[in-house]
């Protein structure tokens, strides 16, 4: 009796397989998992675990997190932000010892990039008395090199920070398998 509870599961990771895996299967819509033969409600479940999976790994944690190299926090946005069809900017708001007090996603895009303000940036950092910010946008097309108005936005949030007295430490770039510092590449 209990075998046969387990076969649509078996079933739906068979077709998880088949899409390429559980990572491939994550930027899955509702619909494209139907289509690939997983039945409506494991379809559900499957949205729900991997939006619940998403949510989590966002969540700012309650123990103090801190931010001492930019895989730090590179890491930690890999798995929400790599595999997002749209580019989204985020911005980690920091206290005087690096630690992490908010994460807040400022813009999300189109499928070709996101408009930026600076001062949408740094709203919330003066808001919440940040010491200092982290940029980190996506790059849905999988590559992690920065663009020519990456580089841009960057110089001008260096001087914006300069301005309000809100260190901006790095502007990160991340897809699903990889990340760069613009820090790390001297644009900062």
């Amino acid at each position: 009796m209990a075998l046969a509870a387990d076969l649509p599961m078996a079933d739906a990771a068979l077709t998880l397989e088949r899409l390429g895996g559980v990572a491939e299967a994550a930027g899955a819509t509702h619909n494209e998992l139907i289509d690939a033969g997983i039945a409506p409600s494991m379809a559900v479940r499957a949205s729900a675990v991997v939006e619940l999976v998403r949510r989590s790994a966002a969540r700012v944690p309650r123990e103090r997190w801190q931010i001492r190299t930019p895989a730090d926090l590179a890491t930690r946005l890999m798995p929400v932000m790599g595999t997002l069809e749209r580019e989204e900017l985020r911005v980690a708001l920091l206290n005087t010892k690096n630690v992490v007090t908010a994460l807040i996603t400022i813009y999300v895009g189109n499928l070709g990039g996101s408009s930026v303000r600076v001062g949408e940036v740094f709203r919330d950092a003066i808001r919440r008395n940040a010491a200092a910010l982290v940029v980190a946008h996506n790059h849905p097309s999988g590559d992690p090199s920065p663009s020519g108005e990456d580089l841009r936005i960057t110089a001008e949030l260096v001087d914006a920070g300069r301005l309000l007295d809100v260190d901006l430490l790095d502007h990160l770039v991340i897809t699903r398998h990889a990340w760069v510092s613009l820090r790390s590449l001297g644009a900062i």
